[in-house]
């Protein structure tokens, strides 16, 4: 399968060595808005260099979007047009209007999509919607999530991100959705400014909670930060009437226990998102590539998208509003 490869930043770079090296995979070509950096990446890699999206996407059974989130849009209704399987990072756009037409052309044109919500391919989240399923935990009452980074992203990053909530916190919506089954009614999101002066400028926070309530009634809540000096904390709880599953609890968990005599856990903490989630990120490509050659159904949908987007879009309200609002205060 021939791949076309746009964005070859961090994470970029990094999902385009996954797909040089899936043994379904006979050639890639790289594009990049920096057109040094495609060539540099692509040496790296001992692959193809494209001028632009336009040859990237030329004689290709399918296209990987890792780009700019303001390019995401776009780019996967270009894909559509040229009726290509696409795989595309998360956000699919900046805002719902820009999500909802992609929507429409990646059903319009009938062509395999898939979205980078890699926590699903995640051992442990995996165990744990299935223990929610198989009620192994009982019924299901309560879920504590929480994405804490150990370092801010670049400052120059901050002001197009989208705030900490769509660009941060709807890897945790879409989980949520995903392992309980259940959507979100109404969100209570609050935030606070304790980092650089960079967040509260661009109208977002670095400090981030939630209370989601769930269409069944369970309750969900949230914390974040972009200043955990402990590490890359991820982790979910899933507690029900029998048991309660953790998620990401482990030996390189960003915990230090203030039990005496307690040495869990023993490993060293991750320290960002790919040493967390490599095997995941393995796993989404892969399931990707089935999708565009025909073998099995997206895993992650535009429409899958969508549903998380909304809840950030309502996390998002409520925290600049100081108020619960319900999703269909957001819903198109």
């Amino acid at each position: 399968m021939r791949v076309g490869f746009v964005g070859v930043g961090r994470i970029g770079a990094a999902h385009a060595q996954v797909v040089r090296d899936h043994p379904a995979v006979t050639s890639v070509r790289v594009a990049d808005a920096d057109s040094a950096r495609a060539r540099k990446v692509a040496d790296e890699l001992g692959v193809e260099a494209a001028a632009g999206a336009d040859e990237a996407f030329r004689d290709v059974d399918a296209v990987v979007i890792a780009a700019a989130t303001a390019a995401h849009a776009e780019l996967m209704i270009a894909a559509a047009r040229a009726g290509l399987p696409v795989f595309c990072e998360k956000p699919v756009a900046a805002d719902i209007a820009g999500t909802l037409e992609v929507l429409a052309a990646v059903e319009s044109a009938g062509v395999p999509n898939q979205i980078g919500f890699q926590r699903r391919f995640d051992a442990g989240y995996v165990a744990a919607r299935q223990a929610v399923q198989d009620k192994t935990i009982g019924e299901l009452r309560r879920v504590h999530l929480i994405t804490a980074d150990a370092e801010p992203p670049h400052p120059s990053y901050v002001p197009t991100s989208g705030g900490i909530f769509r660009d941060c916190h709807i890897h945790d919506f879409d989980i949520l959705r995903w392992v309980t089954g259940r959507e979100v009614v109404s969100v209570y999101a609050v935030g606070a400014n304790r980092g650089a002066e960079v967040f509260a400028t661009s109208g977002d926070v670095d400090e981030s909670a939630a209370v989601l309530t769930l269409d069944d009634g369970t309750l969900a809540t949230l914390q974040g930060s972009r200043y955990n000096g402990g590490g890359y904390d991820v982790r979910m709880e899933v507690a029900g009437t029998s048991a309660t599953h953790a998620v990401g609890l482990d030996d390189h968990a960003a915990l230090v226990s203030a039990e005496p005599g307690v040495t869990f856990p023993a490993g060293d903490p991750f320290r960002e998102f790919w040493s967390r989630f490599r095997p995941a990120y393995e796993a989404e490509i892969s399931a990707f590539v089935d999708v565009a050659r025909g073998e099995r159904e997206s895993p992650c949908t535009v429409a899958d998208a969508l549903e998380s987007f909304y809840v950030a879009e309502a996390a998002t309200l409520s925290r600049n509003e100081g108020r619960v609002v319900r999703l269909t205060e957001v819903k198109v």
